[in-house]
């Protein structure tokens, strides 16, 4: 758009996943208590096979000291100390209450508050508040669920009201789903004889069976005008690893609001479920007789310390950066009011208001009828800082890393805290920030290097059988990088073929579509895709910015110019409309993108601006009409470019879950 219009980018970054190489509850009038689920505590959302959360002991990590502590930090003593700080215990409780006795809830029909979150102030008054001045007005935005409808509350925390603006809400789609909600899937098939009588045909015992929620994406039909989702299962015995031995073809559809189940389908009586032996992933447990190479440990120590720090629990500093940090339990890590310290000028310059994971779309390559629904949203369905995981110092962070908790509200609007949930530390792994020798033909003995020491926000989410890693790292030239990682364990299909030379054949010889790879007896990597859409608010020296596409060109030299007959030339472009912003890459139109502010210049009259630098990307190739695609549309650009909205924040759209794809970036930028 043009250098007078508010503009936000949405960036899309694609990890491949192609296999070859690789209960409603009411408010209760019981006293509030925080929960800790490292403990042996029997609340519901500790509970359920421990399915949704690590049992291990992590560390909280007191923000004035960034080693680990074994002292709990209980956070009921926090306050607010900046527009954009997430909501408190005190504040969480405080809603609770205010809600406890709204008229929406004090009616007996079963309720659930599926997001309880901070609602943002306006842009501008964040801008120009100042460290000192009184925070603007605390409000929280609320998405509960009561009965059949999907309501959108603002609970301003001072005075107590509530306003419901469009509630219930009329549009697809329904609101993340709790953790609660989770956690009882995995136990409602069991409640049901016909399930458990396919079990026992199989010859297996209804101990060592675990069961999994899988959102199931809307296609119609058994989707429409119902919340429903979809339960497949694993044999636990003989290994933790459950996701390599599926009970293939068996798919338990639920009803989400009632808990009950309403179909079972089985289609896999035939396929034989993959064994234990070397599926324990455990490092402990690893089966291998290769001692020749050990790695000798590895530690980078700081003898002062670490060079950041955080102030009033959000505030980053670190050499000529200063950034708001905050956990989501949405998008799971969010960076906010982005400045750099201009050593020229000794100005801080606004570089990004507001950064974050919008999207994560995780589209499975198999029609086939216990498989074709496997189409993720995990930010929109499952909550993306949801399923974040405490991070294990030492291995998800090095020593001399800060530790920042989550803290969330329950079903119920209990705050409860997700520690060690985002890590920042110093890194350095021996790369050059920046180096230049003389020649020796100049007579000039210099060799000037610099090491590259970055500063890293990390979090690490477990959706399932995937540990998605993001990384934050910011230069000291300047740079910001987003980066994503993907580990974890893939998420498999059964099969009757124990090897390659079995798979079927036609006539022609081509044979049988597996839909992924035999990666061992009686198990497939199914292809996929790992779609990961960044929503990035750039600010440029404030926020009157234009994006710029940059067209490298061939340029023909004219006769007798010169002894070159081409070179290359750049032509800029300004963004004039929302279709100008739609940006797909293509290797045979090289371009750089920018975000400029024509309104301030360099000190040779350059506008100042930052370049946007497309890595490891790619294009989803499902048709455009096909269910999943409409509801992933965002995937159809690689970079989107559109006019600042506020509402406008998540790519599949606010209620994602079951969507039929009528709230999307690909709609908005479209109207």
């Amino acid at each position: 758009m043009d250098q007078k219009s508010f503009f936000r980018l949405i960036f899309l970054i694609v990890t491949a996943g192609f296999i070859i190489s690789f209960t409603s509850t009411n408010f209760p009038h019981a006293p509030t208590r925080l929960l800790d689920c490292t403990d042996s505590s029997s609340s519901p959302l500790c509970a359920s096979r421990n399915f949704l959360f690590n049992k291990q002991q992590p560390r909280p990590i007191p923000k004035h000291d960034p080693k680990p502590n074994t002292k709990n930090h209980d956070h009921v003593s926090d306050t607010p100390n900046h527009p954009l700080d997430p909501l408190t215990v005190s504040e969480i409780n405080k809603i609770r209450s205010i809600l406890s006795s709204h008229a929406l809830f004090t009616s007996g029909t079963p309720h659930a508050l599926h997001t309880v979150v901070l609602e943002e102030p306006e842009k501008n008054l964040v801008r120009h508040w100042e460290k000192g001045n009184p925070l603007p007005p605390r409000k929280a935005s609320v998405i509960a669920r009561v009965g059949a409808d999907t309501h959108v509350l603002t609970v301003d925390i001072s005075t107590g009201r509530v306003d419901s603006e469009n509630s219930p809400v009329r549009v697809s789609g329904y609101p993340m789903m709790t953790i609660e909600e989770m956690n009882d899937i995995t136990v409602v098939p069991f409640s049901n004889a016909d399930f458990n009588r396919t079990i026992i045909s199989r010859g297996v015992n209804l101990t060592d069976v675990i069961c999994f929620p899988i959102s199931c994406g809307w296609f119609g039909n058994k989707e429409e005008n119902a919340r429903v989702i979809k339960s497949q299962c694993f044999m636990t015995q003989g290994t933790p690893n459950f996701y390599m031995r599926p009970i293939e073809g068996l798919t338990i559809l639920i009803d989400l609001d009632t808990k009950q189940v309403i179909e079972i389908t089985d289609t896999g009586r035939a396929i034989p479920i993959p064994g234990s032996t070397n599926t324990d992933y455990r490092f402990q447990k690893l089966a291998t007789t290769d001692k020749t190479r050990p790695l000798n440990p590895i530690s980078i120590e700081q003898p002062r310390g670490p060079s950041f720090v955080i102030e009033d629990n959000h505030l980053v500093k670190w050499a000529n950066w200063e950034f708001h940090l905050k956990p989501d339990p949405r998008a799971g890590v969010v960076i906010s009011r982005v400045r750099v310290h201009d050593p020229d000028t000794h100005e801080t310059r606004d570089v990004m208001y507001k950064g974050f994971v919008s999207e994560l779309f995780v589209p499975y390559m198999d029609p086939s009828d216990a498989w074709y629904f496997k189409t993720y949203m995990d930010a929109g369905e499952y909550g993306f800082g949801l399923q974040a995981m405490p991070l294990v110092p030492l291995n998800d962070c090095p020593r001399n890393a800060a530790y920042m908790d989550g803290v969330f509200a329950a079903a119920d609007g209990t705050p409860f805290v997700r520690e060690n949930m985002v890590c920042i530390f110093e890194s350095y792994a021996g790369d050059i920030g920046w180096r230049h020798s003389e020649s020796p033909i100049t007579g000039i003995p210099i060799r000037e290097v610099r090491p590259k020491v970055t500063l890293v926000v990390r979090m690490a989410a477990s959706v399932g059988n995937y540990d998605y890693i993001i990384d934050y790292e910011f230069q000291t030239d300047g740079l910001i990088k987003a980066k994503v990682g993907l580990s974890g364990i893939l998420m498999v299909k059964g099969t009757t073929y124990q090897n390659k030379n079995q798979v079927e054949k036609d006539k022609d010889g081509n044979e049988e579509e597996l839909h992924g790879t035999l990666l061992s007896e009686n198990v497939i990597g199914v292809i996929h895709d790992h779609y990961v859409t960044f929503y990035l608010d750039l600010d440029v020296d404030g926020p009157d910015n234009s994006f710029v596409k940059v067209n490298l060109k061939r340029q023909e030299t004219e006769p007798g110019e010169s002894p070159r007959k081409s070179y290359l030339k750049a032509v800029r472009n300004i963004a004039k409309t929302e279709k100008d912003g739609q940006i797909k890459l293509s290797l045979y139109d090289p371009s750089e993108f920018h975000v400029i502010n024509s309104g301030k210049t360099t000190r040779v009259g350059n506008p100042t601006g930052y370049k946007v630098v497309p890595r490891t990307t790619a294009a989803s190739l499902l048709d455009h009409d096909d269910p999943p695609q409409k509801r992933g549309a965002f995937t159809n650009n690689q970079i989107w470019v559109t006019p600042y909205n506020k509402s406008e924040q998540w790519a599949g759209g606010l209620f994602t879950y079951q969507s039929h794809g009528d709230d999307t970036l690909a709609v908005w930028s479209d109207r």
